[in-house]
């Protein structure tokens, strides 16, 4: 499956933010910090199992459920 990864930092992203700008940027830029930037995963990335489980624990420690 491609653009899994992507899938899931954009769903971090509107879970974590429940629409509030500022919640957005600060979501997105801690995902940068922890190498996740939303504009380098596409939705024709290749999925990497190690990345999505370090992601699925990223979620876990922000309080989203994905």
């Amino acid at each position: 499956m491609v653009g899994k990864i992507k899938r899931m930092i954009e769903t971090i992203i509107e879970k974590r933010s429940n629409g509030n700008e500022t919640l957005k940027n600060t979501t997105r830029t801690k995902l940068i910090i922890k190498g996740y930037s939303p504009e380098r995963w596409t939705s024709q990335s290749e999925d990497d199992p190690a990345k999505i489980a370090e992601l699925r624990q990223i979620a876990r420690d922000m309080g989203v459920e994905i």
